[in-house]
C-alpha cells in the first residue's frame, strides 16, 4: 500500500490524527496491534480541557459528546474536613467536561469508518524503515505474512511502549523520567457519584479520588502502594479505606456497591525529546506519560494531534514546512508546562514513603493557602481546563 501519513497506533490519538487529516483531504492508513474490541474495553480516564472539546467538535465528533458529556463548572480539593471549591467557569470563563476516552475512541471509529479510512487490526512486528530520508515506509506482519506501507511521513502513536519512540537512536533523543513509589487502586461501580464534580483528596491515610462516569456510574481511586495486588482488596475493604479518606460529610452519602472492574495504575511522569526524527513524529503517550492527578494524559495527546495534524496539512497541501520544523518545540513547550502542573498536584495531594512531617505540613499549608487565596485558585483553575494551544 502507499498513502501520505502512516499512522502507527489506533488509539484515540491515532484515530483523531487520521479524522482530522481526512477532513483537509491527505490520505491516512493506521495500523493497530490490538483488535478494536480490545481497543474499545480499555477503560480509561475522561476529563476533557475545554480545547479538547473543541477540537473534538471541530472534527466533527461533537454530536454525542454534546448530548451523553457532563459539563463541570468545578472541582474540589479536601483536606480533613476542609473542602476548598476550584470554580473552575467562574475563575476562567471555562470548565471541562466528563466523557469517557472510551466513548472519544467509539466515536472516532465510527466516523472513520463513515469516511472510509483504512484501519488494519492485527499487526506484529512493526519496523519504521528510513524515517530520515524522504521516502519512508513501514514494514509489518499481518496473519503471517509481511507487508510494506509507502508513505510521506510517519506518525508514531503507539503508546509507551510502541516501536515508534524506539526507533529514535538512544543517542539522539533524552528522556526525563519521575517514577512514583505508589500506584491508584481504582474500581468502577454502577454507583451514584458521591459528588457532581470532581473530588481530590489529601488526608493522613493517602490520596482519595471520587469521580463519576455518568449519573449511574462512578470511578474512585486510593492511594496503594507500588506492587498491589488489586485482587487482594475486597468491596468492602475499598470502600472502607476511601470512606476513611474523605471529609465526613462526603463519606456519609457515598453509595456503595459491586465493583464492575478493579485494577492498579502506576504513576510516573515521563517525556521524551526531541518529537521529530526526521520524517517520523512521536505523538501523546509514545512520547510522554503524566500522572493522572491533573488530568492531562489525553488531553496532552489530542494537543499534540492539532499541532502536528495543522504542520502535516500545511506540509502536503503548500509545500511548506515550517510547521513541521516546529512541531517538537512547540508540543514541547505545552507539554512542560502540563507536566509541572501534574507533577505538583501529585506532590501536594499524595503521602510519599519516608516523608518527614515538615513535607506534610508544606502539603496541608498549600492547600490552606489554596483555601485562602483566589489568586491561587485562579493559578490552579487556569491549568486544569487547560493552557491554550
Amino acid at each position: 500500500m502507499r498513502t501520505q501519513v502512516a499512522i502507527i497506533g489506533g488509539g484515540p490519538s491515532g484515530l483523531l490524527l487520521s479524522q482530522i487529516l481526512n477532513q483537509a483531504g491527505v490520505e491516512t492508513v493506521v495500523l493497530e496491534r490490538a483488535t478494536r474490541e480490545h481497543v474499545l474495553g480499555r477503560i480509561r480516564a475522561g476529563v476533557l480541557e475545554s480545547g479538547t472539546v473543541a477540537t473534538l467538535r471541530a472534527a466533527g465528533l461533537g454530536d454525542r459528546l454534546d448530548r451523553e458529556g457532563f459539563y463541570h463548572e468545578g472541582c474540589f480539593l479536601t483536606d480533613g474536613d476542609l473542602s476548598i471549591p476550584i470554580e473552575l467557569d467562574k475563575l476562567t470563563g471555562r470548565g471541562v467536561t466528563v466523557y469517557g476516552q472510551t466513548e472519544v475512541t467509539r466515536d472516532l471509529y465510527e466516523a472513520q469508518d463513515a469516511m472510509g479510512t483504512t484501519i488494519v487490526h492485527g499487526v506484529e512486528d512493526v519496523v519504521i524503515q528510513e524515517a530520515t530520508g524522504t521516502a519512508p515506509f513501514v514494514e509489518y506482519t499481518l496473519k503471517g505474512a509481511r507487508h510494506r506501507l509507502d508513505c510521506d511521513y510517519v506518525a508514531g502513536c503507539d503508546g509507551f511502549h510502541g516501536v515508534s519512540r524506539k526507533t529514535i537512536p538512544e543517542d539522539k533523543r533524552q528522556e526525563f523520567e519521575r517514577v512514583y513509589p505508589f500506584g491508584w487502586l481504582g474500581v468502577l461501580s454502577k454507583t451514584p457519584p458521591v459528588s457532581h464534580e470532581v473530588m481530590y483528596s489529601n488526608s493522613p491515610r493517602g490520596f482519595g479520588l471520587c469521580s463519576m462516569r455518568n449519573a449511574e456510574l462512578s470511578r474512585y481511586y486510593i492511594q496503594v502502594p507500588v506492587g498491589t495486588d488489586p485482587n487482594a482488596w475486597s468491596d468492602d475493604q475499598f470502600w472502607e479505606e476511601l470512606s476513611l479518606r474523605l471529609p465526613k460529610e462526603t463519606a456519609d452519602r457515598l453509595v456503595t456497591g459491586p465493583s464492575v472492574e478493579k485494577s492498579v495504575a502506576p504513576l510516573r511522569s515521563f517525556v521524551s525529546e526531541p518529537l521529530r526524527w526526521g520524517r517520523l513524529f512521536l505523538v501523546g503517550d509514545a512520547a510522554h506519560i503524566v500522572p493522572p492527578t491533573g488530568a492531562k494524559g489525553l488531553n496532552l495527546a489530542v494537543s499534540d494531534v492539532y499541532y502536528l495534524s495543522e504542520a502535516l496539512i500545511d506540509a502536503l497541501k503548500s509545500g511548506n514546512e515550517t510547521g513541521i520544523d516546529g512541531y517538537s518545540d512547540r508540543a514541547l513547550n505545552r507539554i512542560w508546562k502540563a507536566m509541572r502542573f501534574s507533577w505538583s498536584m501529585t506532590t501536594m495531594l499524595h503521602q510519599f514513603e519516608g516523608e518527614s512531617p515538615f513535607e506534610a505540613q508544606m502539603r496541608r499549608a498549600t492547600l490552606n493557602h489554596l483555601s485562602r487565596s483566589e489568586t491561587a485558585r485562579k493559578d490552579l483553575a487556569e491549568n486544569y481546563i487547560g493552557l491554550p494551544y
